[in-house]
């Protein structure tokens, strides 16, 4: 049975962004039909497929991934940046809405984001991140932001290490198979949040959402 514990039992707070702090999955999803349209239907719906599976991953991997392994084309890292800038573009239009943010979440954070550090490590482009968040107004309850092309296993590590965090008093909240992996390889508790009946399953401890 996972142990029951609050939020101020840890020393700090890592959150997944998409689906954990916005209600932004479908929104993405949307955003690769847009960029890739005039391309096969049934190959988009395996990137849909592939993208909702490992939701923690960057666009980077998962353009690749549809020109590589589904396409069977070659594609280049130039290649691979321009259609996540095309991408981006797409989001930046279409999430900047306050509306789409996760009262549940929003209310955890409000309450405790003074008295306990808070850090986003997410799939989504850093810049990208950086702007929707600002936009919104809700920078400022986080101590840092992160986000792709680095990978958010990467970026957890680099950040216990340069906050000088304690793995085992931190815990991560995420949504996807990728969130309970980076946290799995740092040594950090792990909370689903939204997630699939699988990722649901990988939780750690019973949190008190409230």
């Amino acid at each position: 049975m996972n142990k029951v514990v609050h939020f101020t039992d840890f020393q700090a707070i890592f959150w997944d962004f998409d689906g954990v702090i916005m209600d932004s999955n479908r929104v993405r999803e949307d955003g690769f039909r847009i960029v890739l349209r005039g391309y096969p239907d049934a190959e988009v719906d395996r990137l849909i497929a592939y993208h909702r599976i490992n939701g923690g991953l960057s666009r980077y991997v998962k353009f690749r991934h549809f020109f590589e392994f589904i396409r069977g084309e070659e594609i280049c890292e130039k290649g691979v940046s321009d259609w996540a800038e095309r991408f981006s573009e797409v989001m930046k239009d279409s999430l900047v809405n306050p509306k789409m943010l996760i009262s549940e979440t929003m209310e955890v954070i409000r309450k405790y984001y003074n008295s306990l550090p808070m850090y986003v490590v997410s799939g989504s482009d850093q810049e990208e991140l950086r702007y929707l968040m600002e936009q919104m107004g809700i920078h400022i309850y986080f101590k840092r932001i992160h986000g792709s092309p680095i990978p958010k296993k990467e970026w957890v590590k680099l950040l216990l290490e340069e906050e000088k965090l304690e793995p085992e008093n931190v815990i991560l909240i995420g949504d996807s198979i990728n969130d309970w992996e980076a946290a799995q390889t740092n040594g950090l508790h792990f909370y689903g949040y939204n997630g699939s009946e699988e990722v649901m399953a990988l939780t750690t401890c019973s949190l008190h959402y409230q």
